[in-house]
């Protein structure tokens, strides 16, 4: 006779998929959209895998729904397994041959519509099998999605400095002063970074990460700041308005209700929308960004991404940026 261990049934990959979505947004039909699966078969493969675990995963109510204290235990396995599922199906892709299959790059919104292009571009003519996916969010959802694998590369502003993660620096970009037209600083070149203790400066919202390397900006120049900020730092002062996007901001300071920090690299399209802005530059050394390529360290298709990142280096030397060295 057989022993019972030898019989006894397994999870399939699609349920465990299931209850990991759940567990991840404790909602059925958000769940069902974020796999692509129809809220009653992602339901039965939820029920299904309780039966063959022999154990209750989620507590349903008409309201909302529930981790089990089994099911809090049993969806830190079931992503650590789909992980490693996904790594093997990662090794073997990039052992069959070099750009092809899938790759899923995470952008920033400050980045991607001055960059894609340029990236679009590239991948179209040099790696003509390589299915390339683009997610827009802001860095730390996508810093959890490469951690999750969910991701594959992402291109944003760095350094990082997150356990797991190789940065590829790809270039500096300094940042410029956006006024309105009718503003005593507009059109100057040279500005002093002290200027900024003075402004009326217009950020981006929460999370972005352009918003915290303006605040930076300030203060190295010194602008006063009160209370305290994450991680014990000073608190910017409140800012009354602030936009989710970089054209929305633009579109405030064309409204004269102050100025913005904008990269280079975003200057010329978002300054085209109007024709009620002006721009000003800092002098040397102008505050300035560097913007890069992360991957999870080890990755299966490292060296496939290090050569993305040597291309690109080479396609973005048109652009007003200072592209930087391999070994940066």
């Amino acid at each position: 006779m057989t022993s019972g261990s030898g019989t006894r049934k397994q999870p399939s990959l699609a349920q465990l998929r299931a209850f990991a979505a759940v567990a991840e947004h404790l909602h059925f039909r958000d769940a069902a959209a974020a796999i692509g699966m129809s809220q009653p078969a992602l339901s039965g493969a939820v029920s299904a895998l309780e039966e063959t675990l022999g154990v209750t995963l989620v507590e349903r109510t008409t309201r909302k729904v529930l981790l089990s204290p089994a099911g809090e235990r049993l969806a830190v396995r079931a992503k650590a397994v789909l992980a490693e599922v996904g790594a093997l199906l990662e090794e073997a892709e990039a052992v069959r041959a070099p750009f092809t299959g899938m790759l899923r790059l995470g952008v920033i919104p400050t980045v991607a519509p001055y960059l894609l292009p340029t990236v679009l571009r590239l991948v179209h003519e040099r790696y003509p099998q390589l299915d390339l996916q683009v997610h827009e969010e802001q860095t730390a959802n996508l810093v959890e999605g490469l951690h999750s694998g969910r991701l594959d590369l992402l291109l944003l502003a760095v350094p990082l400095a997150v356990p797991g993660v190789v940065e590829l620096p790809l270039f500096d970009e300094d940042f410029v002063l956006v006024t309105p037209l009718d503003h005593p600083l507009g059109g100057d070149d040279g500005i002093p970074r002290e200027a900024l203790k003075e402004l009326n400066l217009l950020l981006l919202d929460e999370g972005h990460c352009l918003r915290d390397q303006a605040l930076e900006i300030c203060r190295e120049a010194g602008r006063e700041f009160r209370g305290a900020g994450r991680g014990g730092r000073p608190a910017a002062a409140p800012v009354t308005t602030t936009a989710a996007g970089l054209s929305t901001l633009v579109q405030l300071v064309a409204g004269g209700l102050g100025c913005t920090l904008l990269p280079r690299t975003a200057m010329e399209l978002e300054t085209a929308r109007g024709d009620r802005l002006r721009t000003a530059r800092f002098a040397d050394p102008a505050p300035s960004r560097r913007v890069g390529l992360a991957m999870r360290a080890g990755a299966a298709r490292g060296s496939e991404y290090q050569q993305l990142a040597a291309a690109l280096r080479e396609s973005l030397r048109p652009l007003p940026v200072r592209v930087l060295d391999a070994d940066v």
